[in-house]
């Protein structure tokens, strides 16, 4: 039998080995990680990359559904339905944009361009919405978002974003003269830039458009935000970027 002084010896020099052992398992895990790229990082720069391709097979329905329901989305609270009249086919963004904001969203750089055309339900108004998927990163899209907050550009009527005017709908005289009032939305979470422009669907001009959310302040009293125009490019919007979010998370859903 062995003294006890060799047998605490012993369990001495097997504690050391477990924790050298240890300490290599983790060093090991940890080199595999930073040599694999599976880190919490490196997952959500995957998961950007995916949001930024997900226009190549999505279903136009499920980004564009058929008819919108925006619930309290109008004037006092009132609900709002508006129905899908138009899908443009997928484009670069050159001429969709006024030059001046084509110029400040092009450091992000134009992947492609997703747009459509709504209707209200009386059939008085039309909304154009876009989707441009950009080529930026997560820090690249912040400092956007961050100069268009900084800068008020989302506001200033000389940047602008396009209608689609669909030939055969009740947008087909839906120019740059029409634009009644509009929202410009840089994403931070995806790598997009929302829009709605709208305007009357009779094809009148405006000749004093108003961003959305000076449109929709209690007591103003232009055109656009006497019609609810105002409501109308924020409701869709905000419905569209809902929709764009779920579709991220929720990539292989089938459409209802």
């Amino acid at each position: 039998m062995r003294p006890v002084s060799d047998r605490l010896k012993l369990r001495a020099v097997a504690a050391v080995a477990c924790l050298v052992l240890g300490i290599g398992l983790l060093g090991g895990a940890t080199a595999g990680a930073l040599l694999t790229g599976d880190d919490g990082a490196s997952s959500a720069r995957g998961s950007y990359r995916a949001a930024a391709e997900l226009w190549h097979g999505i279903p136009v329905n499920r980004l564009f559904p058929r008819t919108l329901k925006g619930d309290g989305a109008g004037p006092g609270g009132a609900d709002r339905t508006w129905t899908r009249i138009a899908v443009a086919p997928s484009s670069g963004c050159a001429h969709a944009f006024d030059p001046l904001l084509y110029k400040a969203l092009r450091p992000a750089g134009c992947l492609r361009l997703l747009r459509a055309t709504y209707t209200d339900a009386t059939q008085s108004d039309v909304t154009t919405v876009g989707l441009m998927f950009t080529k930026a990163d997560a820090s690249a899209m912040r400092a956007l978002h961050d100069r268009f907050a900084r800068q008020g550009l989302a506001a200033r009527r000389d940047l602008l974003p396009r209608a689609y005017a669909a030939p055969g709908t009740d947008a087909a005289h839906f120019g740059d003269a029409q634009r009644a009032s509009w929202v410009v939305d840089v994403l931070t979470d995806v790598p997009v830039v929302a829009y709605a422009v709208t305007g009357f669907a009779d094809g009148r001009t405006v000749t004093d458009p108003e961003p959305a959310a000076d449109a929709m302040k209690p007591g103003s009293t232009t055109a656009p935000a006497q019609a609810g125009l105002g409501h109308t490019a924020r409701g869709v919007a905000d419905l569209i970027e809902q929709g764009l979010r779920k579709a991220v998370k929720q990539p292989t859903e089938r459409p209802s």
